[in-house]
């Protein structure tokens, strides 16, 4: 679990736009938890949903999938595949995050998700109800404000700059009337924490503002370094999980196994352009030796061929266990085909020296970091066990996008994307601590992403 600071204050104290700054300048994970309520807010607007019916706008959440991504140092907002960190910043859509926020279910919905990233990462998380509800039990609290009115500048300035056509008297409106349902609703009303710092910063510039914060930061976290609690979440998350075991690749599969597999994948492409519609692209990206990791969105039972295609080298993919019992000619099968048992959700440590195996005996190996089928398309939060398999192997990562509509049938438009390689120790991941893991995880569902949305 890592080190938690909660940032709150009113609309248009800068919490945002601080704690962007304070989190790279402390080398802190940022969670816009604002952002994340806008873009709710957002679709329900866009959707012509009635904000003023809460069944409705709860009856939508179950179509909104949220992701926080961050490109050239910026953090942009991904709401249903599309970048809306511009159109959720105007007042139209601060008074709909406003009333939205307010109702328990969409606060439930982000609840998770913002829990998640608290206790995976150091983080800076800024919002309304960060000291009080999200984060009770925060390293370090902190009540950011302004006036209204100096706050209503700042916002006016910020949408000049946009074009929006707005005027200094709507946003200082829209500011108090936000203000005052803020701090007047049933649900997570605004309050400063007990034990929250108040930063007034009506007389301060940007700057001075970031050093301030700064400062509490420090000073509070100075006086918890004897606390044991601190002390042993950094102890455990810098502790390795398992030893590194670089594969040397010196072990080759049979060269008569690969040609006959060479063989039998030309006439199975040949026989999937008759039945789909399908395309492969980054083929040049695809190693030529074996030992590799290729890493997958899931979308169909088809996946591992589709992404065996264009691999020289036999694939070993892993498969849940229940495939392996009852009919032994299909077990039979998938074993030949390469595929081993993993139990799911039970912590099976096993398929990790399993995996690491058949990357020394030369073959490449095929995960989905999913772990379940998407029904959708939409990409989901991936777990680390391709991070630790490539980290304790340190051996490359093939991204792997397959992109299709619908469910996958005769004639189907199909296209698998192999991105570039990803090599741990390039990124960071030269050890199996928690930290290395995620920086190596998040960078593979990163790119897994950007070759679905391609």
């Amino acid at each position: 679990m890592g080190i938690n600071i909660a940032l709150d204050g009113p609309s248009g104290a800068g919490k945002s736009t601080i704690a962007k700054a304070v989190a790279a300048k402390m080398q802190y994970v940022y969670v816009d938890t604002g952002a994340m309520y806008r873009a709710v807010a957002c679709y329900m607007v866009t959707s012509g949903t009635d904000l003023d019916d809460t069944s409705a706008i709860i009856g939508k959440l179950n179509e909104i999938a949220i992701k926080l991504e961050y490109k050239d140092g910026a953090q942009h907002v991904i709401l249903n595949g599309e970048d809306v960190s511009e159109k959720i910043r105007t007042p139209e859509i601060s008074m709909a995050a406003s009333k939205t926020s307010a109702i328990p279910e969409v606060r439930a919905f982000l609840f998770d998700l913002q829990q998640t990233m608290a206790k995976e990462n150091d983080i800076i998380m800024d919002g309304r109800d960060i000291g009080t509800v999200v984060l009770p039990n925060a390293d370090v609290k902190i009540f950011l404000t302004a006036s209204a009115e100096e706050r209503a500048n700042r916002r006016f300035k910020e949408l000049q700059e946009k074009g929006d056509p707005s005027t200094y008297e709507e946003v200082l409106r829209d500011i108090e009337q936000r203000d005052y349902n803020d701090t007047h609703r049933e649900t997570a009303p605004l309050k400063k924490a007990e034990d929250a710092i108040e930063v007034n910063t009506t007389e301060l510039d940007l700057q001075q503002s970031i050093d301030e914060i700064c400062r509490v930061i420090n000073e509070r976290i100075g006086e918890k370094k004897n606390d044991t609690r601190v002390s042993e979440k950094k102890e455990r998350a810098a502790k390795p999980l398992m030893e590194i075991r670089p594969i040397t690749k010196t072990n080759k599969v049979n060269p008569l196994r690969v040609f006959i597999y060479g063989l039998l994948r030309w006439v199975t492409i040949g026989i999937y352009h008759i039945y789909y519609d399908i395309k492969w692209e980054g083929v040049e990206n695809v190693p030529k030796d074996g030992g590799n990791i290729f890493a997958s969105n899931h979308r169909s039972y088809q996946d591992p061929v589709f992404i065996a295609l264009h691999a020289r080298v036999p694939l070993s993919y892993m498969a849940k266990e229940e495939l392996f019992q009852g009919n032994k000619a299909f077990k039979w099968l998938i074993t030949k085909l390469g595929a081993f048992p993993v139990a799911r959700g039970k912590g099976d440590t096993g398929v990790i020296d399993t995996s690491i195996e058949k990357l020394e005996a030369g073959r490449n190996l095929a995960i989905f970091p999913e772990g379940t089928r998407s029904r959708d398309g939409k990409v989901g939060k991936g777990k680390t066990g391709v991070a630790l398999i490539a980290a304790v192997a340190q051996t490359k990562i093939i991204p792997v996008g397959i992109t299709f509509e619908g469910k996958l049938k005769f004639r189907k438009k199909v296209i698998v994307r192999y991105g570039k390689p990803i090599i741990p120790s390039e990124i960071g991941a030269e050890n199996t601590d928690s930290k290395s893991l995620r920086v190596l995880k998040n960078k593979v569902m990163e790119d897994i992403t950007d070759l679905v949305n391609e």
